[in-house]
């Protein structure tokens, strides 16, 4: 089959099923669901593909709501991330339904081509990229051993390849201190809330020696109850991002002393925890990437070729990129002034500019797969890669 002929036949079957990718899209809009409870979610996406004549395994890799769906025997693994998690308070304001939806667009439409094209197709659904990190999980679980590519599109303003993301590690503070009459004796109170002014203070002073880049932000969720009485808790969530996985490491050390700083200073204890897992940098794949950049051109798409010098957020699909060749453009959809993770963002995620993007994005990834199955070059390079890694293994 020519790579014309293959395009074509993928485009006709994503034609064929378009209204329930955009069926899927619209519903998992309307019901966000948090990480690693995204059960409706992951059940749509699961029943769908498996209508569709898909191999599904439900609850994989130990998380219950993972799933692996698989079109094809051939010995080019290519894995399709689906992303659905939303956000608290203002749900799919990532657009992880148009993410998601894309991915299972993209393997609808190489299904029937998979033997022909020695492909297999492994749709994997992968919880908790807001939060915690069900990627990293996955690849803990061997969900990408057998992977010799892996891909996925992101909901954004506009098209993109090449961004690079921020490693990035989330934190847990709480600080216990002791109760004391705020006026009669303040002298018997330890004061948690001090401690926790005196490591944001012991932060913002060392933001000068920061690496460049390196961004460390947070919120404090408690610091006592009443003026009247010396706080005995202080309680807050931080996220220190870095260019590098290294880097981070650095930034990590030297955060986790602001924070014992605190303690130090004001005698309180210090209770400091990494919530989920580390994010690394993205580095994505420049040969995949120029492949699906021409194939969104074709399909109509004004496409950014981002220096891979530039940064965006920060994203699970990093520690995939680590191990495996990895895509993760984005896919541009109007949304006014706002962007991702603003509530204004969420309103914007059915509207047919985004179902646009959900077809484009999903026919897009599916084209590129059949340029990595059909080109020798690609497909020698690929498949030689995923045979040293295993041997490393």
């Amino acid at each position: 089959m020519t790579i014309t002929a293959a395009r074509d036949h993928s485009r006709a079957t994503l034609t064929r099923r378009q209204d329930e990718v955009l069926g899927l899209s619209h519903a998992l809009h309307a019901d966000p669901e948090l990480a690693y409870e995204e059960h409706r979610a992951a059940r749509r996406i699961t029943d769908l593909v498996e209508r569709a004549g898909f191999d599904v395994t439900r609850g994989a890799y130990g998380l219950p709501t993972a799933f692996r769906a698989t079109a094809g025997t051939g010995d080019l693994v290519v894995a399709i991330c689906a992303e659905y998690d939303a956000l608290p308070g203002i749900g799919h304001a990532c657009g992880h339904n148009v993410n998601g939806s894309a991915s299972v667009a993209a393997a609808l439409a190489l299904a029937p081509l998979a033997d022909e094209l020695g492909l297999t197709v492994a749709l994997l659904g992968t919880p908790a990229e807001e939060s915690g990190g069900g990627k990293v999980d996955m690849l803990r679980a061997g969900a990408f051993d057998d992977v010799a590519a892996a891909m996925m599109v992101h909901a954004a303003p506009q098209d993109a390849v090449g961004l690079t993301t921020l490693a990035i590690s989330s934190l847990s503070v709480a600080y216990s201190g002791v109760p004391a009459h705020a006026a009669a004796m303040p002298h018997r109170g330890v004061n948690a809330a001090d401690a926790m002014m005196i490591a944001q203070v012991a932060i913002a002073a060392h933001r000068q020696q920061m690496v460049p880049g390196a961004v460390v932000s947070g919120v404090v969720t408690s610091a006592g109850d009443a003026a009247n009485v010396i706080p005995d808790h202080a309680t807050a969530t931080y996220d220190v991002r870095a260019g590098t996985s290294e880097e981070l490491a650095e930034l990590q050390a030297r955060v986790r002393a602001c924070f014992e700083a605190g303690a130090l200073a004001t005698g309180a204890d210090l209770l400091l925890e990494t919530v989920g897992n580390d994010y690394a940098d993205l580095r994505q794949d420049l040969a995949m990437g120029r492949s699906y950049q021409a194939a969104a051109e074709a399909l109509g798409r004004t496409v950014l070729a981002n220096d891979p010098g530039l940064r965006g957020g920060s994203t699970d699909m990093g520690n995939v990129s680590h191990v495996v060749p990895t895509i993760h453009p984005s896919i541009g959809y109007d949304c006014g002034d706002t962007i991702m993770h603003h509530p204004d963002f969420t309103r914007y995620g059915t509207t047919p500019a985004a179902d646009r993007a959900v077809l484009d994005g999903g026919l897009a990834m599916a084209w590129t797969a059949i340029d990595l199955a059909t080109d020798p070059a690609q497909r020698d390079r690929l498949l030689a890669r995923h045979a040293a890694r295993t041997a490393r293994n």
